[in-house]
């Protein structure tokens, strides 16, 4: 699989695709069974945790390179709250139901490409840089 390795790369593969996804995992080989799990209650889930990086209409004018740090930004956490080997990756997928966050849960169609580490480091300083207030990844501690 390939390998995204800027956040204007990544931006430009979202232009073009409306059914991309972003998954924090150990990537599509260890995925091939299709399904998440609930952390909390353990319940299988009928689908792949993953986020939509297709853009919003509310989203306007706004620069599409934010778009995409913010939708890698925020479940960053996951790479190191999920183990060793986690990270992000593109797949095409379609959705199949929602998840206990109301997260999408996907069918992976077909795996695109890693997203490269240098390209979360790079989102995270666009998001921070760009701060109106306080965003803050999904996992805020209290």
């Amino acid at each position: 699989m390939d390998t995204v390795t800027s956040l204007d790369e990544l931006a430009s593969l979202v232009a073009d695709r409306p059914d991309l996804y972003i998954r924090w995992s150990r990537g599509p080989e260890a995925d091939k069974r299709g399904t998440s799990r609930d952390t909390l209650t353990g319940a299988e889930l009928p689908g792949l945790c993953a986020n939509p990086l297709a853009v919003e209409n509310w989203w306007g004018e706004r620069p599409l390179r934010l778009w995409v740090a913010r939708r890698v930004y925020d479940y960053r956490h996951l790479e190191w709250e999920k183990g060793p080997d986690v990270r992000a990756w593109v797949l095409v997928g379609v959705e199949l139901g929602r998840g206990p966050d109301n997260e999408p849960l996907v069918e992976c169609c077909q795996p695109v490409a890693w997203v490269a580490e240098e390209v979360v480091e790079v989102a995270e300083r666009l998001v921070e840089s760009t701060d109106p207030g306080e965003w803050g990844m999904l996992r805020r501690s209290s």
